[in-house]
């Protein structure tokens, strides 16, 4: 049986995802920024709550963990590496483990750049890849710790994955990233289209996430990038560039 991902959005542009086996009817929360938010969608969906992944330790993604913990009794999981700047671990998890979750196999994916503890699971029978702020739709993360050479291998990681892998990111940045990208890359008539449809949905009040690997391999500037000494360049211009 399947897993149903559904996107929970916190504070102001944040997307927790909550994950439903079909099977059991468990459930699991990834990157939960608020517990009020949180918890709402748990109880909506039958009250029991089993486990919480974290991929970094930024507030905006483990804001509501304890409190989840506190009162559903969910199982913590996060980053070894990352263990003294998150919430208190239940799993601590490293780059090429993986474990079970309600019957389906989770990797753990290694993806520094945006801090340097972070971590991405990536689900095979997806596939899907719960990315955090590591890789965005058209876009990835503020390179706040980690180097560019570290951030362009992650984007490697990632673009090893399967075609079809959907990526499940951590905030709703397209439309400001089509903006970005269309300004470095004006001649791409896939990013153009791209852009297109990104502001239709963002018109209608609808989310650009999850986008399929496949379809970002084309248009998103970090993964077109040659080497880590343009990534890092690509993301100073990103940093620079007013909307």
């Amino acid at each position: 049986m399947a897993l149903i991902v559904i996107p929970v959005p916190m504070l102001s542009d944040n997307y927790a995802w909550l994950l439903r086996d079909e099977a059991t009817g468990k459930l699991a929360f990834i990157d939960p920024a608020e517990s009020e938010a949180a918890s709402n969608a748990v109880e909506a969906m039958g009250g029991a709550l089993d486990t919480v992944l974290l991929t970094h330790h930024h507030n905006d993604h483990i804001g509501g963990a304890e409190a989840l913990r506190s009162r559903f009794g969910a199982q913590i999981v996060g980053a070894a590496l990352d263990s003294h700047r998150l919430p208190p671990l239940d799993q601590s998890v490293r780059d090429g483990e993986a474990f079970d979750l309600f019957g389906h196999r989770v990797e753990v994916i290694d993806t520094p750049g945006h801090t340097v503890g972070h971590i991405s699971y990536f689900l095979p029978d997806g596939p899907m890849l719960f990315c955090g702020d590591t890789m965005f739709s058209l876009g990835c993360g503020r390179m706040f710790e980690g180097t560019p050479a570290q951030f362009f291998d992650s984007f490697r990681k990632i673009a090893a994955l399967p075609p079809r892998t959907l990526i499940y990111a951590g905030h709703e940045y397209t439309q400001s990233n089509a903006r970005f990208a269309l300004s470095i890359d004006p001649d791409n008539l896939a990013l153009r289209d791209k852009a297109a449809e990104v502001d239709r949905l963002r018109a209608s009040g609808q989310p650009t996430l999850p986008v399929r690997l496949e379809d970002e391999l084309p248009v998103n500037p970090y993964l077109l990038a040659r080497d880590a000494v343009s990534f890092g360049r690509i993301r100073q211009l990103k940093d620079e560039f007013k909307a």
